[in-house]
Order: C-alpha cells, then sequence, then structure tokens
C-alpha cells in the first residue's frame, strides 16, 4: 500500500500540486491504510476466537496480575464448571491443593523471570466435585491490548488415563502382582538407600521362607497355594508396622523384611519371633485350615559396616542355617561361624582344580579276619587330598563340601577308577590271594543313572572280575527319592559285584529282605561297635546278638567297623562278627604300605 500511495505522489508530471489536493491525497492514504488494518485485525480476531472456542484443549487467559479475565468452554466442560464461575479467579487458585497451586505458582514466575516461552508440567486441577484431575498443563504469555504489557495464558489438557496408566505401571514394575509387597527390584533400591553414605543408626534385614511349601501347591493346588501366599504376606505386614518396615516378596515362597532406625537385636529377634508365630496359625481358605511353617535369617547391623552385597549374603547365609537347623525357627547372622564357613566353601571351590592336579591319593584301610587276624579279607579304599596349605585331608572334611559344588561324582569316579586299576596291579602279583577292594559309594554317585555302566567299564578296562569288588553303600543311599540305587545294586549284583550294607540297627537290616536286595555282607556301625569298646554291657551284647541271629538268618557275612583294640575286636568275634578294621589293625594306610601290609598277609596265609 505504501509503494501504491508512493507512486501516486511521484507521478505529477512535473506539475506541482497544490497543498489542499495533497492534503485530500494524504487523508485518502491514511483511511485507506486504517481500513486495511481493521480488516487484518478483525480477521485474527475471528480467527483467534474460533480457535480459542473450538480448541480440543481448556485455555484460560489472565490479566498481568495473574486474575482470569477469559475461560473457554473446553476448560469449563473439563473441570466441571461453566467458564463465568472460574472469570475473576487467581489462575494458581485452579490446582487441586497447595502441592499442585505451588507448581503453578512456580511456572508463572519462571516464565516472568526468564526468557523461556513456555513452562510445561503434569498437576492436578480442581474439579466441581472437590476431586482432582490430572492435566498436562502449558504456561505461556501473550501480548496485551496496551504496548508493554503480557497476559499469561494456561493450556491444560486431559492426563487422568495416561496418568493413570502410567502409575498402574509403575506400580506393577515395583510391586508383586500376587501380593501386592513391594517386589524383588524396589526391594534391592531402597535397601540400596538404607545403606547409602548419608544413612544413619541401624539397619535389619530378614529372609524368611515357608518350610515345604510345595506341599501345599501340589497336595490343594495352585489357587490355594496363591491364596496362602496372599495371607502371608498379610500377616508379614501386620507383624512388622514399625521402624520404617518395608515387606517384600522376593520369589515364590520368599520374602524379606527391612528394617531402619535405632534397632537392637533382641528387639528385632522378638518381632521376628512373633511372625514366626502368627504364621504357624492355620490360614482358612474355604474349608481348608492350612497351616504354614517358616524359616528366618536376620542380619542386624549398622549401616556403615559393608556394603548390600555383604547384608544380603550374611541373611541368606542364616537362612541357609536355620533351614538346616530343622527349620521353623531363626538363626542370627554369627561373623565368627561365617568366617570358618568361607573357609570351607573356599575348600569346596577348589575341590575340581585339586583333582585335575593330581592332589588326591587314594588311602586304604585293611579288614582283618577276625578268627585269623593275619589274613585280610578286603581293603577298603577312600580319598585323601593333599591340600597345598592345609596339608592332608580326610574324606569326611571335603566329600560333604563336594555334594554342594557338584563335584561328588567326578571324585566318585576317581575313587572307583584308581581302585579298580590298584585291584588289578594286586591280583597280578598275588593271584587270587589278593584280597577284594571296597568302595564306599557317595550317596550322589549311589543314585547316579550311569552307575552300573561306570563300574562295568572300569572292569572290562582293568581286566577284572566282578567278584574282585565290593560295593558298599547305606541306608540313605537305599532310601534316597532321587535316584534308582536298588535296581542299580540288583544289576551290580547280577553281573557279580559282592553288595556291602552298612547298618546301625534293625532296621537298617530289615530293607534287605523288604527290598530284596541283593547283599552279601553287611558291616556293623556305629553305637552297636562303640558300644563294646571298654566292655561288655549287657543290653549291648543282647542288641548286638540280635542283629547277628537276624544276619545269619539272612544268610549274610557281619563284619564291623571303627573296631579300636584287640579286646573290642575278640568281643565282637565271640559274638559272630567274622571281620572288622579300624585302629587295631591300621587307621589308614598309602598304597606302598598297603603293598606291604597285603604281602606280609598273603605270605602269612600260605606260609600257614
Amino acid at each position: 500500500m505504501a509503494r501504491r500511495w508512493a507512486a501516486r505522489l511521484a507521478d505529477t508530471d512535473g506539475v506541482s500540486l497544490p497543498p489542499d489536493e495533497l492534503a485530500q491525497l494524504l487523508h485518502d492514504f491514511a483511511r485507506t491504510a486504517v481500513a486495511e488494518a481493521e480488516a487484518a485485525r478483525d480477521a485474527a480476531m475471528r480467527r483467534f476466537t474460533t480457535l480459542y472456542s473450538t480448541a480440543p484443549v481448556g485455555i484460560a487467559m489472565a490479566d498481568p496480575e495473574g486474575r482470569i479475565v477469559e475461560v473457554n468452554k473446553e476448560l469449563g466442560k473439563f473441570l466441571g464448571h461453566k467458564p463465568d464461575r472460574l472469570r475473576g479467579r487467581r489462575l494458581t487458585e485452579l490446582g487441586f491443593d497447595d502441592r499442585d497451586r505451588e507448581k503453578l505458582a512456580a511456572g508463572l514466575a519462571e516464565l516472568a523471570e526468564t526468557d523461556l516461552d513456555e513452562f510445561t508440567d503434569r498437576v492436578r486441577l480442581g474439579h466441581a466435585d472437590d476431586a482432582g484431575v490430572w492435566a498436562d498443563i502449558v504456561l505461556t504469555r501473550l501480548p496485551g491490548d496496551r504496548p508493554g504489557t503480557l497476559f499469561p495464558v494456561l493450556m491444560a489438557s486431559d492426563a487422568n488415563e495416561v496418568h493413570t496408566l502410567q502409575e498402574t505401571l509403575r506400580h506393577q514394575s515395583i510391586h508383586d502382582s500376587l501380593t501386592g509387597l513391594s517386589n524383588a527390584s524396589r526391594f534391592r533400591t531402597l535397601l540400596e538407600s538404607a545403606l547409602g553414605s548419608s544413612a544413619r543408626g541401624q539397619v535389619a534385614l530378614i529372609y524368611l521362607d515357608l518350610d515345604g511349601f510345595k506341599v501345599v501347591n501340589d497336595g490343594l493346588g495352585a489357587g490355594v497355594g496363591d491364596a496362602v501366599l496372599r495371607g502371608v504376606a498379610n500377616k508379614l505386614k501386620e507383624a512388622f508396622t514399625g521402624h520404617d518396615a518395608l515387606v517384600a516378596r522376593l520369589s515364590g515362597d520368599g520374602f524379606a523384611v527391612l528394617l531402619r532406625g535405632e534397632l537392637t537385636t533382641s528387639g528385632v529377634i522378638s518381632l521376628v519371633e512373633t511372625a514366626l508365630e502368627d504364621l504357624a496359625e492355620p490360614i482358612y481358605i474355604g474349608e481348608h485350615g492350612v497351616g504354614v511353617s517358616a524359616s528366618a535369617g536376620i542380619v542386624v547391623r549398622d549401616v556403615r559396616d559393608g556394603g548390600v552385597e555383604d547384608i544380603e549374603r550374611a541373611a541368606e547365609i542364616a537362612l541357609h542355617r536355620a533351614k538346616e537347623a530343622g527349620k521353623a525357627q531363626w538363626m542370627l547372622f554369627d561373623p565368627e561361624l561365617d568366617a570358618r564357613d568361607r573357609a570351607r566353601y573356599r575348600l569346596g571351590a577348589e575341590i575340581a582344580g585339586a583333582l585335575e592336579n593330581g592332589q588326591f591319593e587314594l588311602i586304604y584301610q585293611p579288614t582283618v579276619k577276625l578268627a585269623k587276624p593275619d589274613e585280610i579279607a578286603a581293603v577298603n579304599a577312600g580319598l585323601r587330598w593333599h591340600h597345598p596349605e592345609l596339608g592332608e585331608l580326610p574324606a569326611e572334611e571335603f566329600f560333604p563340601l563336594a555334594e554342594t559344588t557338584g563335584m561328588t561324582i567326578p571324585l566318585g569316579k576317581w575313587l572307583l577308577t584308581e581302585s579298580l586299576r590298584a585291584t588289578a596291579r594286586w591280583r597280578e602279583r598275588y593271584g587270587e590271594a589278593a584280597p577284594d577292594v571296597c568302595i564306599r559309594l557317595p550317596n550322589r554317585l549311589a543314585i547316579e543313572p550311569d552307575l552300573v555302566a561306570l563300574v562295568k567299564e572300569q572292569l572290562d578296562r582293568n581286566e577284572l572280575p566282578a567278584r574282585a569288588l565290593r560295593l558298599c553303600t547305606d541306608s540313605s543311599s537305599i532310601l534316597d527319592p532321587r535316584g534308582e540305587v536298588l535296581d542299580s545294586l540288583t544289576v551290580l549284583a547280577d553281573l557279580g559285584a559282592k553288595l556291602v550294607l552298612t547298618v546301625q540297627g534293625s532296621a537298617d537290616l530289615e530293607l534287605i529282605p523288604r527290598h530284596q536286595l541283593s547283599v552279601q555282607h553287611v558291616i556293623l556301625s556305629g553305637p552297636v561297635v562303640d558300644a563294646l569298646a571298654d566292655g561288655e554291657p549287657e543290653v549291648a551284647a543282647r542288641h548286638l546278638d540280635q542283629l547277628v541271629t537276624r544276619a545269619r538268618e539272612l544268610k549274610l557275612r557281619i563284619g564291623a567297623e571303627g573296631v579300636r583294640s584287640h579286646e573290642q575286636a575278640e568281643r565282637l568275634r565271640r559274638h559272630g562278627v567274622i571281620a572288622a578294621r579300624g585302629p587295631f589293625v591300621a587307621d589308614t594306610a598309602t598304597g606302598d604300605e598297603v603293598d606291604q601290609l597285603i604281602e606280609q598277609h598273603t605270605g602269612a596265609a600260605v606260609t600257614g
């Protein structure tokens, strides 16, 4: 427009315009400019008004002091108010509570004090029914009707569904879906916080496991099991309410409790005892009154005495000890006992390397005939570990550890292989005068499905008849539900191996007829033998006679182990025991020593 009027004023063909005519031109210019500006303004106002009234988000515009001057229908609908009811209120008063109002005030202040174009947040706005509705809000400012003035504007969109979904997902991410307790992830996070650098005072960590919960699940069904777990969760929440307690479900039937603040060991133990008593009370699900017991491991310590891994490990160890001690009880973590256990666990972890590096050797104990003590009936083979730091370790110190580390089978295979190799050497040298070798099968090897194949392979490799091998087992191996020991023993007996059963009383002995075991020898062990160590008490002698009589009825040969003196051996002989081993012959013998013993005994047998 300016260029158009400039052209008209300039196009005078060299003629000067009179003042009146020039003034008229300028008036026409001004009227045209104003008309076009007003048209543009009116169009902009119509566009703004249409956008403002039809926008799918709620909008409130305030004056420079923050009082609402305009509200669109969408905001009124969102908040359950007619727009007129909202005019005149301050923008900050739209917040539902003090916290929300403070967020709005902080946003307005930030806009006024900085160069930000907008401020966004999620707040609750007050609804007409006195409830809070979640909204994603944007605060900004628009130019006012006077130069230099700015009007605050709030735009709000409904965030209730999104917020509810996010809260649901957040809750699910940190809570156990079955019991509603905190889950393992949240528990670990809060445990880390409780042991943080700024923490003070004491902390107690309690691990609880339900005893025999599988019985509930298998016997009554998973539905009842889930109901029991919910009942356990409720009881634990009721038992642990003080000391900023946090109760969590860590696994299927494993729970944890975290206590913080000023604690005493006796106070924590009292809480745990109360909880265990409450858990022992039946939980009724329909017609079922289900009783459960729990074992608990307890750690109480200052927050500065170690990290998360330390306290978790301590609680796990204490829980493990509680279960080993008979379940349905608590156990307090003992640092001194832990130090000894660490040494044992380290020993267990070293077994594999020791076997590979040749640190194990065979150790023997001869079994002699009590009627002819110069004749060796058999040689019992075992293992000894030459530890580079701890020296010579007997089997009872490392075989239990091998069970926990999965090394029982490799050790048992090595024992079998090397024993049969030694037996082959004796038979080559002494012929039929060579003694049988007797191997006590570790429980885990006794239940191994491949036991028969393993024994046959080693017999064939060493060209030995099966009768040269005696396999010794006990009642716990026979009754172990993890394997088919009875079938394996029957097959081995059919191959020709001699089976030996260690017994401590009549119950062990009766396993033979009950399971139709092909046992040829029984070895008396434990109290029945020890009772005759220093004399011949009447009750002990009568018990021994009953066992011997029953063994003879079953056509079994009877031996004894752990015999300490010749006098004890003689008492056992008089009651019908035909062979024995123990310190009265030799505690243990190395390979060279047992070779000498065999040579002496076979020589004595030949000359005799």
